[in-house]
């Protein structure tokens, strides 16, 4: 975290800066474990939304598949792509252009696709052996990010996160030293108690 003149860390997620003073992120850290406050990925990732880079990654393979699928319907720009897949898995997997740019560049060097200047952009094709790699590939790869993940409870829990964190950076940003060790107690306590609802201890 980048750190200010005036002592302070930038704050975490919803608590904005100041949130937490220098030399407290230990404690923070002690209350959510060895990889610090939750929520910073997986179908419950904060401040990327459903459809975000972080959810639902997907192999190289699956971004070339992809790919090649798409292209199948018609040429598309890669910034194209990205949003296609995005829509077309429900918003549980939209790729980065880290991933799909550099795979749109190994499709041109292996002869699959070609490019063409359109607009400043490069408007993608498949050639004769891409179409055929293509029509022996998924015809939508994309779905598989989407699979599994009942997204109206993931929202739910999500929210519920928040709202801690929330009420969390308040007592850290406005209460006394006394209250805010109070604070972690609370927090400790329940991260302990969503392991024991895990381990069916309770």
């Amino acid at each position: 975290m980048r750190s200010h003149g005036h002592g302070h860390e930038q704050g975490y997620g919803r608590f904005g800066a100041g949130a937490f003073g220098r030399g407290e992120g230990d404690g923070r850290r002690a209350a959510f474990g060895p990889f610090g406050p939750p929520f910073g990925g997986g179908p419950f990732g904060g401040g990327r939304g459903r459809g975000g880079g972080g959810r639902g990654r997907a192999r190289r393979g699956d971004v070339r598949a992809s790919i090649l699928a798409l292209l199948k319907d018609r040429p598309m720009h890669g910034y194209e792509m990205i949003q296609e897949i995005g829509e077309r898995s429900g918003g549980a997997w939209r790729p980065s252009p880290g991933s799909v740019y550099p795979t749109l560049q190994l499709l041109e060097d292996e002869g699959l696709i070609t490019s063409a200047s359109e607009g400043g952009k490069k408007l993608f094709t498949l050639t004769e052996s891409g179409r055929g790699e293509a029509e022996s590939g998924p015809d939508a790869p994309w779905e598989e990010a989407g699979r599994g993940v009942d997204w109206e409870s993931a929202n739910e829990i999500r929210q519920a996160g928040f709202g801690l964190m929330e009420a969390f950076g308040q007592v850290w940003k406005t209460g006394s030293a006394d209250q805010r060790q109070k604070a972690l107690t609370v927090i400790n306590d329940a991260r302990k108690q969503l392991y024991l609802i895990l381990a069916d201890e309770r």
